[in-house]
């Protein structure tokens, strides 16, 4: 009797186990959010960002110095042209053909820099005495700015000054020596600061 007991038992607390489970639905699980994909952190952009405008400034300072270089170097040439020394004959005066294409070279910059203003100095070899070679770089140096005040350029931009023979280029009493001495060189004396390249 006590294994009927038993069974009723065990079919009985079956009974109330399965009503239990019918009378109370299980819970739905509970919606699972799906995982965003990781994003960048805000940092790394900023990183990014921070390095893009330091590539482009120094691309920026790169062209700013370029261009400083290509003006600093047409000054440069500039000054160069125009400092050119002219070279005469003995006891002559007159612009050699020879000599053109160096005062001719000094027309476009002089043109392009309107507020250029030059100085010639006529020199001579130590032949002669001081007041003839005063006499003659001083033609020497006027001659230079006929050709120049010829090609367009206004009188009152180029001065004339002789030295005759108290600056020599080169020393010595030979024809080598003689030559570099007589000539004309040429000084800026206004406007100097930036010279434009010619056009």
């Amino acid at each position: 009797m006590f294994a009927v007991r038993r069974s009723v038992m065990a079919l009985a607390l079956t009974v109330v186990v399965v009503a239990a489970c019918k009378a109370k639905p299980a819970p739905a699980p509970a919606p699972v959010a799906p995982t965003p994909a990781p994003a960048a952190p805000r940092v790394n952009q900023d990183s990014i960002d921070a390095a893009r405008r330091a590539a482009d400034e120094a691309a920026r300072r790169a062209a700013t110095d370029a261009e400083a270089r290509r003006l600093a170097a047409a000054v440069a040439a500039g000054r160069a042209t125009l400092a050119q020394t002219i070279y005469f004959d003995f006891d002559k005066d007159d612009v050699r053909d020879d000599q053109r294409a160096t005062l001719d070279a000094k027309v476009p910059l002089l043109n392009a820099n309107p507020a250029l203003r030059i100085r010639i100095a006529g020199h001579t070899d130590n032949r002669g005495s001081d007041e003839y070679n005063l006499a003659l770089g001083q033609r020497r140096s006027a001659s230079a700015k006929r050709y120049l005040v010829s090609r367009g350029i206004a009188e009152n931009r180029i001065e004339t000054v002789s030295f005759g023979e108290e600056r020599p280029a080169a020393a010595g009493d030979n024809e080598e020596s003689w030559a570099r001495n007589r000539r004309d060189e040429f000084e800026i004396i206004a406007g100097g600061d930036s010279i434009k390249a010619s056009k």
